[in-house]
């Protein structure tokens, strides 16, 4: 489609035919080879689509630009602060977002938008540490569960301080091969203190000797653990 038939057209045209006819130009800008005039012309037709009132038309530009390192990057940024469904493709997969984009996003986002973020098929050491100091525990869960992330080990230590108390979060933690055997120490020593405090316990032994047990127990787990170190 012409593009300059494409900007008149779009005025009359149903939410479907929108729809469909937004992925396809966002295609061809992405992967022809249009002559400069018609490139500029296309970029400026897919920022005119981004004030569409139809989330579908804007969730098929995200569809068809957000794995792509060639789309206009004014686009891809006002994608990525779109309602939920149309964000979480940008989001979730564009190579143009940077690690200060993403951790801004991080930073005010929701759960569902730092789990995204913490999914991403590659996330950076600095981004990684971003989720480990604000995160939600569902954020550092999938963070630590993502093979792609670059995680220091200060950062395991943040979520096991931060988090290490919740089951979701020390499991997957504790499944981890790069976890440093200090936070293996510390999530050990959280997860007694939580059997301790728990209301069967405390039912069965009494707080006197539940804190004996788990101290016992803690000392001797502690101790195997040194010995695999």
């Amino acid at each position: 489609m012409i593009v300059s038939h494409f900007l008149k057209w779009i005025d009359t045209a149903r939410v479907s035919e929108r729809a469909a006819a937004a992925s396809a130009l966002a295609r061809a800008y992405i992967n022809s080879d249009l002559p400069f005039e018609d490139r500029c012309a296309a970029e400026a037709a897919l920022t005119l689509l981004l004030d569409d009132v139809s989330a579908k038309v804007r969730h098929s530009l995200a569809e068809a630009l957000s794995m792509s390192h060639h789309a206009p990057p004014q686009v891809i940024a006002a994608l990525a602060s779109d309602q939920p469904e149309v964000a979480a493709l940008v989001l979730a997969r564009s190579p143009l977002l940077t690690d200060a984009d993403l951790i801004d996003r991080v930073a005010c986002g929701q759960k569902a938008t730092q789990k995204l973020i913490a999914n991403r098929p590659v996330v950076s050491m600095p981004l990684a540490a971003a989720i480990a100091e604000i995160g939600e525990p569902e954020a550092c869960a999938t963070l630590v569960a993502n093979g792609g992330a670059d995680i220091a080990s200060l950062s395991f230590r943040r979520m096991a301080e931060r988090h290490g108390h919740l089951p979701l979060v020390r499991e997957a933690l504790i499944a981890d091969a790069r976890l440093p055997a200090d936070c293996r120490h510390m999530l050990l020593v959280k997860l007694g203190e939580t059997l301790k405090g728990s209301p069967l316990v405390l039912a069965l032994m009494g707080a006197t000797r539940a804190d004996r047990v788990m101290r016992d127990a803690c000392v001797k787990a502690s101790v195997t653990l040194i010995d695999g170190t």
